[in-house]
């Protein structure tokens, strides 16, 4: 068996050997690094991310994030549990913080860590759009996103290396480096991006409704979102995330489920 034989065999058993499945979707996931190995790393970048910038504590608007944090982490757990996954959250530390910043943005770390930017809170316009971007942010950990993003990273260096490897030619091989990293990024990167934003939205749903908040509001706050940018957004085959009308398209089909799936929990009133 000749090098690039051999890698290509050696990728396909790596693939096949470190696969993991996705408790809310059922999907199977790619896991080539293990959380064990990335949790520690996230909670240290996110500890020296907090040293770097300015803190918001003691105020109404920092208390209401982590309070909504903590609804929506308890009603990821109870979903867990009530589901047979009891211990998924064993090594996971949540942790909610409010960094005074304009921007409109709001991000996790792999293992539950969570900043909100005083930039986002307007668009937001409340707890229940709070909620919204809360249940988003505690799905990416959830699923394990980051951990699926390191893996598929992994695997496009993998290709770049066999094709590097079997090509001889120069002037191919420049040719080859080109085309594989634009197809990668347009082709595979940026729609895996786009469909953990979309599985977050989904899952997000359920566990703001679990939570006691009315998931349609997600809807109305990504219609504040499109406002705001003013339309000004790449093509969506260029950008990580989907359309805001995309979004809001999927969110009011699965607002249903996710009451539905609330009530099984008790839930029977939700706070817009």
């Amino acid at each position: 068996m000749n090098l690039k034989n051999r890698i290509v065999t050696f990728g396909a058993i790596l693939l096949f050997l470190s696969c993991k499945t996705n408790p809310f979707t059922g999907k199977s996931t790619l896991a080539l690094v293990s959380n064990s190995e990335i949790f520690p790393t996230a909670f240290a970048q996110y500890d020296q991310f907090l040293t770097e910038n300015k803190i918001v504590t003691g105020t109404a608007d920092a208390n209401m994030i982590k309070n909504v944090g903590q609804k929506v982490a308890v009603a990821a757990e109870r979903w867990l549990n009530a589901n047979g996954y009891q211990g998924y959250l064993k090594n996971y530390k949540w942790e909610f913080n409010l960094v005074n910043d304009e921007a409109v943005n709001a991000w996790c770390m792999p293992g539950g860590k969570i900043v909100f930017y005083t930039g986002i809170l307007p668009i937001a316009n409340g707890e229940a759009g709070i909620a919204a971007i809360m249940g988003h942010e505690v799905s990416h950990a959830l699923a394990n996103h980051g951990q699926q993003r390191m893996s598929a990273g992994m695997v496009q260096q993998l290709g770049s290396v066999a094709g590097n490897i079997a090509i001889k030619d120069q002037q191919t091989l420049n040719i080859f480096n080109q085309a594989y990293g634009i197809g990668t990024t347009v082709g595979v990167m940026l729609p895996f991006s786009r469909s953990h934003e979309s599985e977050a939205d989904e899952i997000g749903l359920y566990l703001m409704a679990i939570a006691g908040y009315e998931p349609l509001e997600a809807a109305e706050l990504w219609r504040r979102m499109g406002a705001q940018s003013n339309g000004q957004s790449p093509p969506v085959f260029l950008s990580t995330h989907p359309s805001n009308e995309a979004r809001i398209k999927n969110i009011k089909a699965f607002a249903p489920r996710a009451k539905e799936e609330a009530r099984k929990f008790g839930v029977t009133s939700f706070k817009g």
